[in-house]
């Protein structure tokens, strides 16, 4: 039997919960065969980023190549690209390999405060990349740099997502984390259509990854040939099961990748 093939291009995370850690791991959890390319290493666990060291331009275009030339890439996602320089290369190469959907997670700011895309970088985003993806995942804070204007109600998330899905032409999931309350509400938002996904908010200390995971599930269902509402409705899903089954590691309590397989052991 085959199985589907999709591609992340993000940076690496020493402390293997978030970045292309997770990006690949969410994958395998899915049954979805995961290639990667790495655009940056950090040094960080998930308290703090320690130092950001970017992967050569040319390496990572020819990370691309060797995976699209061997595999059939059926949908690749970007997480943390970091430079300007870097998301201009990965904008090209998308059109180039013949990728033809693409998951855009905007990635800017980590959690700790630590800033993971270069100023200069966010225009570039904003006119190379997005014009060519299919669905972009901004969180509260990445819908606010997207669209210019402050959020702080699920009303406002809404007409956030209806504004970026309008002006780059794409399917936006906004998602709404950072709000406060009782239920996570995130919005999608495809052309006319509008689709409200509303979960409990999951009671965890640390979230470290979740934005990583829910875009990489997002990529691995739209991979294995789901419709863009199921499976954001399925990602959703997966990240909560994920966040509910964390469990302790040192004095981190990292999401469950793999819930679904869990033998029991406590």
């Amino acid at each position: 039997m085959k199985i589907p093939v999709a591609l992340t291009i993000a940076g690496s995370d020493s402390g293997g919960g978030a970045g292309i850690q997770a990006d690949l791991k969410t994958f395998s959890a899915l049954d979805v065969f995961g290639t990667s390319a790495l655009t940056c290493v950090t040094a960080q666990n998930p308290d703090e980023v320690r130092a950001i060291a970017p992967v050569n331009v040319e390496i990572v275009i020819q990370q691309i190549k060797a995976v699209c030339d061997s595999f059939p890439v059926r949908v690749a996602k970007t997480g943390m690209l970091y430079s300007a320089e870097i998301i201009h290369a990965v904008a090209l190469e998308d059109i180039r390999e013949g990728i033809a959907v693409l998951v855009v997670d905007p990635v800017m700011v980590a959690a700790s405060g630590a800033r993971l895309l270069q100023s200069d970088g966010i225009e570039v985003l904003c006119t190379e990349l997005l014009p060519k993806a299919r669905v972009v995942t901004p969180n509260l804070h990445e819908a606010e740099i997207l669209c210019g204007t402050t959020i702080s109600s699920v009303d406002e998330l809404k007409a956030a997502a209806h504004e970026i899905s309008s002006k780059f032409d794409l399917a936006c999931v906004a998602k709404g984390g950072h709000l406060a309350g009782e239920e996570v509400v995130d919005i999608l938002v495809d052309g006319a259509d509008e689709h409200v996904f509303s979960a409990p908010r999951v009671a965890t200390r640390q979230t470290h990854g979740a934005g990583c995971a829910f875009s990489a599930a997002l990529t691995a269902y739209l991979a294995r040939g789901e419709l863009i509402v199921d499976a954001v409705a399925a990602a959703k899903t997966y990240v909560g099961h994920a966040l509910q089954s964390a469990r302790e590691a040192g004095s981190h309590r990292p999401m469950h990748f793999f819930w679904d397989f869990d033998s029991g052991v406590e």
